[in-house]
C-alpha cells in the first residue's frame, strides 16, 4: 500500500481526475469509509442504464440516505455527464449535507457536452500514477523507466507480469476509452497513431510527418492530440517565447503520462532501455518532467511548463514559470556523472535569462556549481523548482 499525496478535501464536493489504473477507486477507499460512503460505478452496466433512463433517481435516493453518510461517489462521471445537473441541484436548491466525489478518466464528454462542472462548488483535483516519494524506499529507477508508475506494476511479481499489465492497458484504453465512448470514427487508424505519437513522446511534433505515416490529414493529428489530453493519457509542453504571438508559431512537445505506457503503445516492450543510450535519456527526461508535472498539480503551484530551442538547434528542456518568482531554466541528463560539457546549452541562455534558477538535473548524487549552474540528482532538483 502506497500513501498518495494528493489531497482530497474532507468536507467539500470535488472532481478527482486521472488516467485509467492511476489509483482513484483505491485513494477514494482509503480515505472515505464505506460505512459513510455511498457510491455508484458507472462502469456498471446496469447502474449506468438505470441512472440514464431516469437521471432523478440519483436525487430521490441522496434524499433518502441516512445522515450517516457523508459523501456520495459518482465513480466515471464522463459516462453521464448530464447526472452533474442532478448533482448541482441536490448542492444548491437541496443543499443536502453530503459532499459529492466525482471520479472521471477523461474530461471530453464534459468538454465537448458543455456539462455543469458545479459552478466552483466543486473541487478539482488530478490523480497520477505513483512518484518517486510516494514508492519512497521502494523505488527503483530502473523499474519506474522500463515500466512506469501505475500502482499495478509495482505491486506484480516479475516482468512477464508488469509487460501483461502495460499490454493490457494500452488494449484497455483503444477499446474502452476511446472505441465504446465513439471519441474516434475510425480505430486502425487512431491505433497507428498511438504508436507513432507514442514513439515521438518528448518530441517537437512534426504534425505533417505524424499525419503521413498514420495516414489521416493534420487537422485529425492535432484532433488526436486533443484527445489524448483530453483523456489525461498525456499533456503538451510549448516552446516558449516572450512573445505569446511568438509562442503559438512554434510546434509543442507533447508527453505521455508514464514511461510504461509510452512503451506500451510504441511496442517497444521487448526493447530493454539501457543507460548511455538516446532511448534510455529521451524516456528518464519524459519521467522527470511528468514527475515536476505532479509535484505543481498537487501543491497547486500553477507552474506552466515550456522548452526552448534556437534556430541553431541550441535548446533547454524545461523553462518553468513560476508565479510571483523568476523563472527556472532545467537541463535533465541521464548521466549519473556531470561535467561542464552538459551545461553548456544552459550557459548558453544564461545571459538572456539573468534572474532565472539555472539547474542540471541527472542522476549524479553530488551536488556541483558551474558558474551560475547548479547541477544537482533529480529528485533534488524537482523539490528545488
Amino acid at each position: 500500500m502506497f500513501h498518495r499525496t494528493i489531497n482530497t478535501p474532507k468536507s467539500r464536493s470535488f472532481f478527482l481526475f486521472g488516467a485509467r489504473a492511476t489509483g482513484k477507486t483505491t485513494v477514494i477507499r482509503e480515505r472515505f469509509p464505506a460505512h459513510s460512503t455511498h457510491s455508484y460505478n458507472l462502469l456498471d452496466l446496469d447502474v449506468e442504464e438505470q441512472l440514464a433512463r431516469d437521471p432523478m433517481m440519483l436525487e430521490r435516493q441522496v434524499l433518502g440516505l441516512s445522515s450517516a453518510i457523508t459523501h456520495v461517489v459518482l465513480d466515471e462521471i464522463q459516462k453521464l455527464p448530464k447526472l452533474l445537473d442532478v448533482v448541482h441541484n441536490l448542492i444548491s436548491t437541496h443543499r443536502v449535507p453530503q459532499s459529492f466525489i466525482l471520479t472521471g478518466s477523461s474530461a471530453r464528454k464534459l468538454k465537448s457536452g458543455g456539462a455543469n462542472l458545479l459552478a466552483g462548488r466543486a473541487a478539482l483535483r488530478t490523480l497520477f500514477p505513483l512518484t518517486h516519494r510516494e514508492l519512497g524506499s521502494a523505488y527503483l529507477m530502473e523499474s519506474a523507466i522500463r515500466w512506469g508508475c501505475l500502482p499495478a506494476i509495482w505491486n506484480a511479481s516479475d516482468a512477464e507480469e508488469r509487460d501483461d499489465i502495460l499490454r493490457s492497458y494500452a488494449n484497455v484504453y483503444v477499446k474502452e476509452e476511446i472505441w465504446a465512448e465513439q471519441l474516434v470514427r475510425r480505430l486502425d487508424p487512431f491505433r497507428r497513431f498511438l504508436e507513432v505519437s507514442a514513439r515521438n513522446s518528448g518530441k517537437i511534433l512534426n504534425y505533417s510527418n505524424i499525419a503521413r505515416d498514420t495516414g489521416v490529414d493534420i487537422k485529425t493529428v492535432q484532433a488526436w492530440y486533443g484527445l489524448l489530453e483530453d483523456t489525461l493519457i498525456g499533456f503538451h509542453v510549448d516552446a516558449w517565447h516572450s512573445s505569446i504571438r511568438k509562442q503559438l508559431r512554434q510546434s509543442p512537445k507533447f508527453y505521455f503520462f508514464d514511461t510504461g505506457v509510452t512503451r506500451a503503445l510504441s511496442k517497444m516492450l521487448n526493447v530493454i532501455p539501457h543507460p548511455q543510450t538516446g532511448y534510455y535519456g529521451d524516456l528518464f527526461e519524459q519521467m522527470v518532467i511528468c514527475e515536476l508535472n505532479a509535484r505543481s498539480h498537487y501543491e497547486n503551484l500553477d507552474y506552466k511548463l515550456n522548452f526552448i530551442l534556437t534556430k541553431t538547434n541550441v535548446e533547454v528542456d524545461l523553462i518553468v514559470e513560476r508565479p510571483g518568482k523568476h523563472p527556472a531554466l532545467v537541463e535533465i541528463k541521464s548521466t549519473n556523472q556531470v561535467n561542464e560539457s552538459h551545461v553548456s546549452s544552459l550557459e548558453h541562455f544564461a545571459k538572456d535569462f539573468p534572474e532565472a534558477q539555472l539547474e542540471l538535473w541527472s542522476q549524479d548524487p553530488k551536488v556541483q556549481k558551474f558558474g551560475r549552474i547548479t547541477a544537482m540528482p533529480w529528485q533534488q532538483g524537482i523539490r528545488s523548482v
